[in-house]
C-alpha cells in the first residue's frame, strides 16, 4: 500500500487492528508506552518507534486507539504540530461527543483533517479483522479513511458530521449494557425455576427475546462455545470499558435531557460492579446477579 500510516495504542484492540493493516501491506510505525504492547507489535511485523511523536511525522494517516478524551485531547496537541500539513487523523477511542468535536476542530485549525471512528466487535472482532466502525466526519475524510477501516473491520457506517460517530458508539454501548443486565436477570430467574441455561438459549434464541447478547455472548458457559464465559470472563470486552462507555451515556442522557432511566440504572449497576470486577468481562455481571439473589434468599 502507498500510504504509510502511524498508530498510538497497541492495546488489546489497538494492537490487532494495527497487525491487521500491516496484513494487508500497510507500512505502520507504531507507538504504546508498554512494553509487552511493544513485543507484540514487533513480532506481527510493525515498526515500534520511541515517541508518539515518531509515529506521526511524515505518515499519510495516523489512527489513535486511547482509554479517554483527555489524552485523546492531550496527544493531539503533541502531534498536531509534527505531523505533515493535511494527515488524515483518524481516532478509534470511545470518549465523549464533545471531547471528539474538540479534537476534530483542533486537527483542522492546524491544517490537518479528522474523523472519529469507533468501534464495536470487541477483542474478538480486532484479531478477525470484523469490527464495525462508526464514523463522524465529512464526506471527503471518511472516503478516504474508508479502504483503511475496511481491512480492520467488515462494516464501515457514516453516521454524520464530526462527533457523531461517537453518538453511535455510546447509543449502542448503553443499548448493550441495559440489555447484558436484563438477559443476566432473566437466566438468574430461570435457574431459581428449573429452567437450565442450554433450554433457556434453545427458546429465547428464537423467540422475542432474542438479543445479540444471548446468540453472540451468552454470558453463561456452555450455549455459546466462545463466549467469555467459557474462559472464565476473560474479556473480550472488560467491565471497567462498560463502566466507562455507561458513565458517557449518562452524562450525554443528563446533558441533553433525556429521561433514559434504564441507562442511568444501568450506570450505576456496572459502577458497583466495576469496583470488583474491573478486569472480568462485562458479562461476568450475571454472576454478581446472581451473588446477590443467594443474599436475598438467604435472608
Amino acid at each position: 500500500m502507498s500510504k504509510t500510516i502511524g498508530f498510538l495504542g497497541l492495546g488489546h484492540m489497538g494492537g490487532p487492528m494495527a497487525a491487521n493493516l500491516v496484513k494487508a501491506g500497510y507500512d505502520v510505525h507504531a507507538f504504546d508506552p508498554a512494553p509487552a504492547a511493544q513485543q507484540q507489535a514487533s513480532a506481527d511485523g510493525i515498526t515500534v518507534v520511541d515517541t508518539g511523536v515518531a509515529a506521526a511525522t511524515d505518515r499519510d494517516i495516523v489512527l489513535t486507539m486511547l482509554t479517554n478524551g483527555k489524552l485523546v485531547r492531550d496527544v493531539y496537541a503533541e502531534l498536531l504540530p509534527a505531523a505533515t500539513p493535511g494527515t488524515l487523523f483518524i481516532d478509534c477511542s470511545t470518549i465523549d461527543v464533545a471531547d471528539a468535536k474538540v479534537a476534530a476542530a483542533a486537527a483542522h485549525t492546524a491544517g490537518h483533517r479528522a474523523v472519529d471512528a469507533p468501534v464495536s466487535g470487541g477483542v474478538a472482532g480486532a484479531v478477525a479483522g470484523t469490527l464495525t466502525f462508526m464514523v463522524g466526519g465529512n464526506e471527503a475524510d471518511v472516503a478516504e479513511a474508508r479502504p483503511v477501516l475496511e481491512v480492520m473491520g467488515a462494516k464501515v457506517v457514516h453516521c454524520g458530521g464530526s462527533g457523531v460517530g461517537q453518538a453511535a458508539k455510546i447509543c449502542n454501548n448503553m443499548l448493550l449494557g441495559i440489555s447484558m443486565i436484563g438477559l443476566s436477570e432473566a437466566l438468574v430467574l430461570g435457574e431459581k425455576l428449573g429452567l437450565s441455561h442450554q433450554a433457556f438459549f434453545d427458546v429465547v434464541s428464537t423467540a422475542s427475546g432474542q438479543s445479540w447478547a444471548l446468540t453472540s455472548y451468552c454470558p453463561v458457559p456452555g450455549p455459546v462455545p466462545t463466549s467469555p464465559a467459557n474462559n472464565d470472563y476473560q474479556p473480550g470486552f472488560a467491565t471497567a470499558l462498560m463502566n466507562k462507555d455507561l458513565g458517557l451515556a449518562a452524562s450525554a442522557l443528563r446533558s441533553n435531557g433525556v429521561d433514559g432511566q434504564l441507562g442511568l440504572l444501568a450506570a450505576e449497576i456496572y459502577d458497583r460492579f466495576n469496583q470488583d470486577a474491573a478486569g472480568r468481562d462485562f458479562s461476568a455481571i450475571v454472576t454478581d446477579i446472581r451473588d446477590r439473589s443467594e443474599e436475598k434468599g438467604a435472608q
